[in-house]
């Protein structure tokens, strides 16, 4: 994985989307497993790509399929408001992809062999944005990176020691989030609030 990361390297803004448009082309004649067949299309990112925040979710659902657009549905919009909320601005500092590219049947959950068919397109888009701040959203995210027995409850809000020079935060999803309406302490909802105010203050001593 470190490998990886440390192949690429992109000096400037415009060499960063050039490689992301390279590699985004590349991901959108993907077979490498069946969700080929059903999808509508590959849901390859949003954001710039400079961004100094990566938030990496589960999978397309049905609207992101659509729209070839990564949280453009309820739970993107959610998220849109947490982020607000918490100071972040989600087109300028945050970069936008999934675990991997294509909706799942049913909007199940990715297979371990769908996750390692898509791997070459997540790290890529790593290595390539070299962010500051990954935030892992949900399970699937964090399973991809962790041992599948660590419980996102038992480890969001805390900082991962996953990459050398990336802080790395596993946050939850806001699907889930969509059912869980209150916002008194100690919910899962106050739980987000607080997670993103503590990557803005981190994020606040990176950028100065």
């Amino acid at each position: 994985m470190k490998h990886l990361l440390s192949r690429v390297v992109c000096q400037n803004s415009d060499e960063k989307q050039k490689a992301l448009v390279e590699l985004q082309n590349v991901c959108s004649q993907c077979r490498a497993c069946d969700l080929c067949k059903t999808r509508a299309c590959t849901v390859f990112s949003d954001g710039r790509a400079d961004a100094p925040i990566m938030l990496i979710g589960d999978a397309p659902g049905p609207d992101e399929d659509a729209a070839g657009k990564p949280f453009v549905g309820r739970a993107g919009q959610l998220l849109n408001t947490f982020l607000t909320e918490s100071g972040i601005d989600r087109e300028k500092d945050v970069y936008i992809c999934n675990t991997i590219k294509c909706k799942t049947p049913q909007n199940r959950i990715p297979t371990n062999e769908e996750k390692r068919a898509c791997q070459v397109y997540l790290f890529g888009q790593i290595a390539i944005v070299k962010p500051k701040i990954i935030l892992l959203c949900g399970t699937t995210a964090l399973q991809s990176f962790v041992d599948d027995d660590i419980k996102i409850t038992e480890v969001r809000g805390k900082w991962l020691n996953i990459f050398d020079d990336i802080e790395v935060m596993a946050i939850s999803h806001p699907s889930y989030l969509l059912r869980q309406h209150s916002q008194e302490p100690n919910t899962p909802r106050w739980f987000m609030k607080k997670d993103l105010e503590k990557v803005k203050a981190e994020l606040d001593t990176l950028v100065t």
